[in-house]
């Protein structure tokens, strides 16, 4: 959308989830190789420190990549009616547009941060572009295809990881290689690190490419939301949000906090598939925060993230790895979730400056500029030359 019709709304929403991911990124950064304790949680009563890590796993872990998730769909979709208002061929405009994004994340992952999930967005957008002039009914089937396979795979890779965590062999040799990435990014050298998520893109990328059923479902549920009037300002939109934030919260919350029963059964079922509904209940939260005027100047901060969300979200990793990792300020492995918070907080306020600098002498983030120079670039000269040859014939005319 133009900069005079932007829908606030999904400006905070971006920047909240951008904090959000943030949230959870930060304690593999933290605790480079310590995978596993990031996705579960466990003795949640024995302190308030434990407590406080937790509930962070609760309502952070996963719920922001559901909602940047959703949001990407929502950004597809004003993408698209930009493509009609303009003239361009959509199918060309957005596979290329996402053939840079896609550059952008495989850049991201190999000089900053090996869990980028910009290039897993950018085969989603190129599945999701082909679907989005079908009928409503296709789109219906597509995401609720896409969901099944999606749950009965994490199903079954759930029923795998309880075999597995019965096998302590196999668990000895999972830590072994965890203990070896914690080497690595708190002793090897900036390049080793380069070079391991080099040698090792596959393993890697396994979890970009196993939520791609997941991201088409979210994809067309934002596409959805935004047809169904669900951002405009008005009782039918108010009445939407007002749904998101009950059955969201009131659903989304009880099975989030299964992650709390012990054994680690609800680890992945968690993170993969409770995680959107609550993620659903946060786009009505901070609907309800905006339209009452709550926390004005944590909403405005959210609002210039979100405008600048693909700058923020590389920034942040940059800065996090230069704090924690060893050719940086060699924080890692930290295992004080107050050390880890503080970071989060610190980290997210250097985003809300820069964020803040950028709209106010760019109007956007640079790679937000940079991104639409290259992506309009084989496009212009054709719009040109056919608003030209209109304009010749409506003169003839």
């Amino acid at each position: 959308m133009e900069q005079s019709t932007r829908i606030r709304l999904l400006d905070v929403l971006r920047g909240f989830a951008i904090i959000g991911t943030l949230g959870t990124n930060i304690w593999l950064f933290a605790r480079p190789g310590d995978f596993l304790s990031v996705m579960s949680a466990g003795g949640w009563l024995e302190s308030f420190e434990t407590l406080l890590d937790n509930l962070q796993t609760v309502f952070i872990n996963g719920k922001f990549l559901g909602l940047l998730t959703i949001m990407f769909g929502i950004g597809l979709e004003l993408k698209y009616r930009k493509a009609q208002r303009d003239g361009l061929p959509w199918l060309p405009f957005y596979i290329w547009t996402m053939a840079l994004l896609f550059l952008d994340g495989l850049l991201h992952y190999i000089f900053v941060f090996e869990y980028d999930i910009l290039m897993s967005y950018a085969i989603t957008g190129i599945i999701v572009a082909f679907l989005i002039r079908s009928r409503e009914t296709v789109m219906n089937r597509w995401m609720k295809g896409a969901a099944i396979v999606h749950v009965i795979g994490v199903l079954l890779v759930s029923l795998l990881w309880m075999a597995i965590l019965r096998e302590e062999s196999l668990i000895a040799e999972i830590t072994r290689g965890f203990d070896e990435v914690e080497d690595l990014y708190t002793e090897g050298s900036y390049w080793e690190q380069v070079a391991f998520r080099l040698r090792d893109f596959i393993s890697l990328r396994f979890e970009a490419i196993a939520i791609l059923f997941m991201n088409i479902a979210l994809y067309i549920v934002g596409i959805r939301l935004f047809r169904n009037g669900a951002f405009h300002e008005n009782e039918r939109g108010r009445r939407i949000r007002r749904r998101l934030l009950k059955w969201g919260m009131s659903i989304g919350v009880p099975l989030n906090m299964l992650l709390l029963v012990p054994g680690g059964i609800f680890d992945l079922p968690v993170r993969y598939l409770f995680a959107p509904i609550l993620s659903l209940g946060y786009v009505g939260l901070l609907a309800w925060m905006l339209e009452n005027g709550r926390w004005k100047w944590l909403l405005s901060r959210f609002e210039a993230i979100g405008k600048a969300a693909l700058s923020c979200y590389v920034l942040q990793n940059i800065i996090a790895s230069l704090l924690f990792y060893s050719w940086g300020f060699e924080l890692a492995p930290v295992h004080s979730v107050y050390i880890t918070l503080a970071a989060w907080i610190g980290i997210s306020i250097i985003m809300m400056i820069a964020a803040h600098l950028f709209i106010k002498s760019m109007g956007t983030g640079p790679l937000e500029w940079l991104w639409r120079k290259l992506s309009y670039m084989p496009f212009k000269r054709k719009t040109l030359k056919q608003a030209d040859a209109g304009a010749r014939l409506k003169t003839r005319d």
